[in-house]
């Protein structure tokens, strides 16, 4: 799990009742969506958690779906900040290195995030209503991999990365690697997912063998 950053150690250190409501309605729609799902996780039931009024919880967020993005871009891994700094800076550190945190950040992003997001794939209308929703908003699980095309391109020009990768296609299949790690394993024998730091580290090595520029040995 990644470790929390000091602001929210200083949240989670905070009696419930002193924290903000923004602050208490985000920790309640985070604990709600993990233990019934976010099919399940009404506006009604998040607002009673938190302590305050369903009406109050509309003067910070427009709905359910707004709600679940912030869960997920403030309560999980930061993996969307980390893909656009990388992108806006190709060349920062070695691109074994960004891509090892990457699929670490990724790995754990998709661990925490798939309990919340699985239930609506049991229900097909709310599953529709809430896409269009995240179309509204100029969200959804394809962003990141969007986010990921773009730093590869980016180092692609700064020539880190061959002429010839397929960037789209090495991001599809890194953050796809780390989407399965969140459930394939569940039915494995010990039930356990492969260590994350291994796991990212070999996920990256692999795929740069596929898309780097060889070193000069000189």
């Amino acid at each position: 799990m990644e470790s929390l950053g000091p602001m929210q150690q200083k949240q989670a250190a905070e009696p419930a009742a002193q924290k903000p409501a923004r602050v208490r309605i985000l920790d309640a729609a985070h604990e709600l969506m993990l233990t019934v799902g976010l099919a399940k996780a009404t506006t009604k039931e998040i607002a009673k958690a938190a302590g305050c009024s369903e009406a109050a919880l509309y003067k910070y967020f427009a709905g359910k779906e707004e709600l679940f993005i912030h869960v997920l871009t403030e309560r999980l891994p930061r993996l969307t900040p980390l893909l656009r700094s990388l992108a806006a800076e190709p060349g920062r550190h070695s691109l074994a290195d960004n891509l090892t945190e990457i699929a670490r950040q990724a790995a754990l992003f998709y661990e925490q995030s798939f309990p919340i997001a699985a239930s609506l794939y049991a229900e097909t209308q709310l599953k529709r209503r809430h896409d269009e929703a995240l179309r509204q908003l100029g969200s959804g699980p394809h962003k990141p991999i969007e986010a990921l095309d773009a730093y590869l391109r980016a180092e692609q020009t700064a020539g880190r990365v061959r002429p010839d990768a397929d960037t789209f296609a090495a991001a599809s299949l890194l953050l796809g690697a780390c989407a399965q790690r969140a459930f394939a394993y569940e039915a494995a024998e010990n039930g356990v997912r492969p260590p994350v730091d291994e796991f990212a580290s070999r996920l990256a090595r692999t795929l740069l063998g596929g898309i780097s520029v060889a070193e000069d040995p000189s």
